[in-house]
């Protein structure tokens, strides 16, 4: 028991993608087992490998865990040589126990918060050497902890920061403490592995695929096949090389795109600045930014000055966005909470300004370096990306596995039927062993990778660029795709709608433009709050702020240089920037418009908090205000009670239900002798006085509804996940076809526990969250299901994460039905995806890639609208920026899996063909000739399984989602009756043949190719020459999800080429093919024509058959085992609600104790 162990993650608790979230880092919570050499046993395995000619090291290269299990015993963690490692997906890893050894006294220079736990990384040994254990798993360093006992990851030693520890390293560290950490934390560098030729070649060589061919190759040769045997050589060391090539490639590309190494400025302990390497930073360094920025080589937190960021690369978001110093506090630093004030690696800072003497550059402290950064989590997400749990390659292999039984049956008949003749014991091995490099073919994984091929380079002409090509098919299996809503489903810019001002009396009337409001607060808070900067002289920052400034007619300006006379103008604050409202002119009573404001510090939107905030202060200083802009509920919720008008709710909701983005804003005075520059958040946005509303128009894009249109036809549920208001969200899946306006929205309230309440759920056709005390409607009891009318669920940020808590046993009915998902941060983005995929969906995403890199990555497919060729925020990026390329997606993900199961399935037939051929052959004691099987492998099969996947997909897409098992009953069942067809075939030519009046009897006293050539041997072959292309037609599959057949024109004329060539080889073969090919030349017409007449009643036959089982003929026997419920869960409680009567419980509150009528487990 003592030798297991896990690998701690202090960070898995956190939705950050930086440190790894449980999802990008299944090895989070790793069973990690302990081992150390044993001498005796290493040079016995390797007396062992020597004896065994190496197959024994060939089996430990396959199995690594058979490896150490034979040449290491059981030890205590703390004490191990090797580890051997087993992820949540079940995968094993064996690593290596490194260690490094440090400076004597160098851990004195840490604090003694950090020295506690570097002192149980050290090992102190007779030698008295201080001595550091770690290793490496895909890139990320774990270091031994004595006290917790583990090995944890080695950014456990900077987790527990808090933000004022960050602003304590603005001072630097010194050369000898740096020179420490590195030795700790490891190079600054996301390291992408490329390894040379001749180790991809011992690797690929390796592959169990190959050793088969090798295997393969040397029988043939043995058994004097030479010419086929050449050309199997020769296809398969160009194979081996293009796949050589191509790998490499790959990974240097991947690893110019990953490894950054500049030059970086950081502060030094003694005042002094340094120009080191990037490679050389550790978390603690202070980074200095200059003016004109850089890409930066690391994650750092901003301490000083503001950033303007270009984050594309990451998340795929072209807007850059605004970076402010991180507030100063007691609290544990996050890069997720604190995103707004964290500097990620890979992102390209356009500029930095204000944190430095002279008012330009930055100042950073690096955070996190290497693969802990943002970008090395996502490199090492394409670098060891998750298995994919899909049917379809699962059952690829279960299949093998069936075609090798077979292979074991054929090797078995044909020992016994050769043993009883007079052929010699190397004849019977050798016709023994080729019967299974004839059943199991080694083409087969490569095979089924065609249709997915075609699919991708079709995607990327049409502007969707892939970075997982194995999810191309999973595409065609998707059940749910979820929405963002600003920028995806909707226009990304707003307009301007109208103002609402509050006052005494209430709200006033509609004020259609800004410019009209007279000059107060309200004008004030929309020119200012807002975190608009100046780049060149061009505004930039959010679309929505953007606009919100330009309609006020306000113009922003930014000091240059120093700027002690801007800050000088407004009492001597540091001022960011300058909002000059419009010309002065008179107004109607009397007074002129406002003066000049600073703006003195930022705090940025923040999703999680649904706001954003200024501090401001006048001219020369005389006053300070503070406004706020966000959520109106969150806006409200920070406001003094008394100024909310009292019509906030119905507004509100006017508003919202009109599809109308609604913003509210505040303010309140400051204190403006106080510090300004470091006041803290928690301490501006509260008791704040509310002012009002802004209105924006976001309008629908013109592809939305009609894609959501196309995706309800085909029965692919769409839903809405958006950080908007809830009644702006249904307003919106309204309008693009999501909620049809014959069905009813119905809105799942949950709270949490508090200290007044019990939790508590209701469903109710009036949203209450917004309406509050309106009566509720009068509704009736009786299920939607049961009065026959569809509804939809909505539910709000709040209530899904109290039903997540509280009412887990309804979480599964809610998401059954929800269509709309508002006000959702992007961490219960995240949570939304995995809840469903453990129902069961197959899910996809589709975003715009700012706030939804982590849905995007965690559904099954992911796709991110930007501008970018390949981002890494998701599987698949499209350049089009509109939800159009979603169904093209899906129907070329079907196209493809239709394809990989014709490949999949022709490949097996292929196989089961030549089988056939060589057992009957066999059996009478002769064989196919060299050139037959080359002809067939090469010319017949090869070309016609290359051309075959290039049918595109469908124009239309269908209601019926193909399927993803090889094991299906129609899929299965088709297999063997079309191999029982084949017997048939080659039987009754064999037969036919032997039962000719002009039949010449088999040499009995010889065996294989001494018997070429004979009636038996071409009938046999003609026979399989014609199955080969009968087949190829049979199982390519067009209707529903791929064009008609003719438009596949390359696989059609192959179809005509070979079919001649095979008529001319069976009606005039003529002396010189017949003397190539072994043929027996047959002088009677009408017997070759019966040949033929045979193949045709084949494919006739098997045409036939294919066609009734695709009409769903085989499904008549699932009748026999009678109806089982369906295996997907969601189906299962469909199923279940469809039969209640009291499902949703309308305006009824429900307690976390009470359970629904229904059940589900």
């Amino acid at each position: 028991m003592y030798r297991r162990g896990s690998v701690v993650d202090p960070q898995s608790g956190l939705p950050s993608p930086c440190p790894r979230d449980r999802l990008l880092s299944p090895d989070s919570h790793m069973d990690v087992q302990g081992y150390k050499w044993v001498r005796w046993r290493v040079w016995l395995c390797r007396l062992a490998a020597l004896l065994s000619l190496g197959l024994l090291l060939m089996v430990f290269h396959w199995r690594p865990r058979l490896a150490v299990l034979a040449r290491c015993r059981s030890c205590p963690l703390a004490l191990a040589d090797v580890l051997l490692l087993r992820d949540s997906f079940g995968q094993q890893h064996v690593v290596e126990v490194l260690t490094e050894e440090m400076e004597a006294g160098s851990l004195e220079l840490l604090g003694q918060q950090e020295e506690a736990d570097w002192r149980d990384t050290v090992q102190l040994h007779k030698e008295e050497k201080t001595l550091l254990r770690y290793y490496l798993y895909e890139g990320l360093r774990y270091i031994w902890l004595d006290r917790k006992g583990a090995f944890c990851r080695v950014s456990v030693l900077s987790e527990d920061w808090t933000c004022r520890d960050l602003y304590g390293f603005q001072k630097g560290l010194s050369p000898q403490e740096q020179s420490l950490r590195r030795c700790m934390f490891g190079a600054n560098l996301i390291d992408v592995p490329v390894k040379s030729y001749m180790r991809l070649l011992f690797e690929e060589v390796l592959n169990p695929f190959y050793i088969f061919q090798v295997f393969s190759i040397t029988l043939w040769t043995i058994d004097e096949y030479y010419l086929y045997a050449l050309c199997i050589f020769i296809i398969s060391v160009i194979s081996i090389s293009i796949s050589l090539y191509e790998t490499r490639k790959q990974s240097i590309t991947l690893r110019n795109m990953a490894q950054f190494i500049t030059n970086v400025t950081i502060h030094r302990d003694s005042g002094e600045e340094e120009r080191v390497s990037s490679v050389e930073l550790v978390p603690g360094d202070c980074l200095i930014i200059p003016q004109d920025g850089l890409v930066l080589p690391c994650d750092a937190a901003l301490l000083a000055g503001e950033c303007l960021v270009n984050e594309s690369m990451l998340t795929g978001e072209s807007v850059p966005v605004l970076k402010t110093p991180l507030p100063v506090g007691d609290r544990t630093y996050s890069s997720e909470t604190e995103r707004r004030h964290t500097l990620f690696c890979g992102t390209h800072i356009i500029q930095a300004k204000g944190g430095r003497p002279g008012g330009s550059g930055a100042v950073a402290v690096v955070t996190s370096t290497g693969f802990f950064t943002a970008k090395g989590n996502l490199v090492s997400s394409i670098l060891y990306p998750q298995p994919i749990n899909f049917r379809f390659y699962q059952d690829a292999m279960k299949f093998l596995l069936i075609l090798g039984v077979i292979a074991f049956i054929g090797t078995i008949y044909i020992f016994v039927i050769l043993f009883r003749t007079n052929v010699t014991w190397l004849q019977l091995i050798i016709r023994s062993l080729d019967v299974v490099t004839i059943a199991v073919p080694p083409a087969l994984p490569a095979a089924i990778t065609t249709g997915t091929i075609y699919a991708q380079s079709r995607l990327k002409k049409r502007g969707i660029f892939c970075i997982s090509p194995p999810r191309i098919n999973v595409c065609g299996k998707v059940s749910v795709f979820c929405f963002d809503k600003t920028g995806t489903l909707t226009e990304e810019g707003l307009d301007v709608w109208g103002v609402m001002e509050s006052g005494p009396a209430g709200l006033s009337e509609l004020v259609p433009d800004p410019k009209l409001l007279p000059p107060g607060h309200m004008r004030s808070a929309l020119g200012c709050c807002h975190t608009v900067t100046l780049l060149r002289g061009e505004p930039l920052g959010d679309p929505l702020e953007l606009k919100m400034v330009d309609s006020t007619g306000w113009t922003l300006q930014e000091p240059e240089g120093e700027g002690d006379a801007v800050h000088a103008a407004f009492g001597g604050h540091k001022v960011l920037a300058v909002m000059r409202p419009p010309t002065q002119r008179p107004h109607s009573l009397g007074t002129t418009s406002s003066e000049a404001i600073a703006i003195v510090k930022r705090f940025p939107f923040s999703s999680a908090l649904q706001r954003m905030s200024v501090v401001t202060v006048s001219h020369e200083g005389r006053s300070a205000l503070a406004f706020l802009k966000g959520s109106p509920e969150m806006v409200a919720s920070l406001c003094d009670s008394d100024t909310v008008p009292a019509q906030f709710s119905s507004t509100l909701r006017n508003f919202s239900s009109e599809g109308l983005r609604v913003l509210a804003l505040a303010c309140k005075p400051v204190d403006v002798n106080s510090d300004l520059t470091n006041i803290e958040r928690g301490e501006v946005e509260k008791e704040m006085q509310f002012l009002g509303f802004l209105m924006m128009k976001n309008l629908v894009k013109p592809e939305s509804p009609e894609v959501i249109n196309i995706l309800t036809l085909a029965h692919v549920r769409s839903v809405m996940v958006t950080g908007d208001n809830i009644l702006t969200a249904v307003n919106v899946a309204k309008s693009c076809g999501m909620v049809r306006s014959d069905e009813k929205v119905i809105f799942v309230i949950a709270t949490p526990h508090t200290a007044e309440a019990m939790p508590s759920l209701r469903f109710s056709e009036e949203d209450v969250g917004a309406s509050a005390g309106q009566s509720p409607r009068d509704v009736t009891n009786q299920g939607l299901y049961q009065a026959g009318s569809s509804y939809h669920l909505a539910i709000n940020g709040k209530s899904f994460a109290a039903l997540c808590d509280h009412f887990p046993e309804h979480l599964p009915k809610v998401l059954l039905k929800a269509t709309v998902f508002a006000r959702m941060a992007p961490d219960q983005k995240t949570q939304l995806v995995k809840e469903l995929q453990q129902l069961n969906y197959r899910v996809g995403m589709c975003g715009d890639g700012a706030n939804d890199c982590g849905a995007l990555r965690a559904a099954d497919v992911g796709v991110s609208l930007s501008e970018a060729e390949a981002s890494v925020a998701s599987p698949f990026t499209s350049n089009t920026q509109n939800i159009s390329c979603v169904p093209l997606l899906i129907r070329e993900g079907r196209c493809s899996l239709v394809t990989s199961f014709s490949l999949f399935r022709y490949m097996a037939l292929y196989s089961l063909i030549q089988f056939c051929s060589v057992l009957i052959l066999n059996t009478v004691l002769t064989t196919m000739a060299d050139m037959q099987f080359l002809f067939c492998d090469l010319f017949l099969v090869t070309l016609l399984a290359i051309v075959m996947g290039r049918g595109g997909p469908s124009e239309e897409l269908h209601p019926w989602r193909p399927p993803a098992s090889l094991l299906a009953l129609p899929v299965f069942g088709s297999l063997f009756i079309h191999t029982c067809m084949i017997v048939l075939g080659q039987l009754a030519a064999f037969f036919i043949t032997t039962t000719q009046e002009g039949y010449i009897p088999l040499n009995s006293t010889v065996f294989g190719a001494e018997n070429l050539p004979n009636m038996e041997n071409t009938c046999v072959f003609a026979l399989a020459g014609y199955q080969y292309i009968i087949m190829a037609v049979v199982v390519t599959k067009s209707f529903p999800h791929k064009k008609p057949l003719y438009h596949n024109v390359i696989f059609l004329c192959l179809l005509l080429i070979h079919f001649a060539v095979m008529t001319s080889l069976v009606l005039y073969p003529g002396p010189f093919l017949g003397q190539i090919f072994k043929l027996y030349n047959f002088t009677d017409m009408n017997f070759k024509m019966l040949l033929v007449a045979v193949a045709a009643l084949n494919f006739l036959v098997c045409f036939v058959v294919e066609l009734l089982i695709d009409l769903g003929i085989l499904n008549c026997l699932r009748l026999l085992r009678g109806r089982r419920p369906s295996k997907k869960q969601y189906k299962r409680l469909k199923a279940l609600l469809s039969d209640s009567a009291s499902w949703p419980p309308l305006d009824q509150t429900l307690s976390s104790t009470e359970h629904s009528v229904i059940s589900f487990s």
